[in-house]
């Protein structure tokens, strides 16, 4: 069956990310077509990448990785930007993360969440060896669908402060192949691509290659299809 278009019956989207540039490996093209459309999407980072930075120190990366994350977001039309201070690298699946974005959905009152691909690897099945996914984003991933839930259940966590929030209805979960839903971003390449090289600092770590050129070479690899269509692609979940 060929994918299906995203539906567009929500108008506040909440994507959450595990560190500062997640979103912007693809996903930022797709917030970008939704800005565009008149939709009003927020970010929500649960740590600030501090442990990704070789050579830099935590202290120093925390600071430096926020403000490219806001500069970021800013390019697809995101403005509100919310980080919940996690320690970078160990984020653990289970009740402290769950309520913690429990917290945050029920703050942003979201009617659809969004978060990145968070399967085991990054290599399709049966390719072997495989490129492990990032402990950080397995964990963040199945709490963030469980969050959902926690955030309309006033007795799951009776002491957040916040109102219960039951107007999720999607859950969209990025989809690396073979996605059952897809966005159009033929017309937001060039912003994704600015997005991912405000990460500046961090990917000129990374490699020798310029800035923009490694941008470049993310987006493509993460919305080129083999027709030479763009796209992004989600598997949905009710909310």
């Amino acid at each position: 069956m060929p994918p299906q278009p995203m539906p567009s019956d929500w108008q506040r989207a909440l994507v959450v990310a595990a560190h500062p540039d997640d979103i912007e490996y693809g996903m930022a093209a797709a917030v970008a077509a939704w800005t565009s459309a008149g939709k009003e999407v927020g970010y929500l980072l649960a740590t600030r990448g501090e442990a990704g930075m070789a050579g830099v120190p935590p202290e120093e990366a925390a600071a430096l990785r926020e403000d490219e994350e806001r500069r970021s977001a800013a390019v697809v039309g995101v403005t509100e930007v919310e980080f919940l201070d996690q320690r970078d690298g160990v984020l653990v699946e289970g009740p402290e993360l769950r309520r913690a974005l429990a917290g945050a959905i029920r703050r942003h009152q979201p009617e659809l969440v969004v978060t990145g691909y968070f399967g085991a690897t990054w290599t399709p099945p049966g390719v072997s060896p495989a490129y492990v996914n990032s402990a950080d984003h397995r964990a963040l991933g199945q709490s963030v669908l469980d969050a959902v839930a926690d955030a309309a259940n006033e007795w799951i966590f009776p002491d957040l402060r916040e109102a219960p929030w039951r107007g999720v209805q999607y859950i969209a979960v990025q989809e690396m192949t073979e996605p059952p839903h897809v966005v159009d971003v033929a017309e937001h390449v060039e912003a994704a691509v600015a997005s991912l090289s405000e990460h500046r600092r961090y990917l000129e770590l990374l490699s020798d290659e310029p800035v923009d050129v490694q941008a470049r070479q993310v987006i493509d690899m993460s919305t080129l299809t083999e027709d030479g269509g763009r796209r992004v692609g989600f598997r949905l979940f009710w909310g």
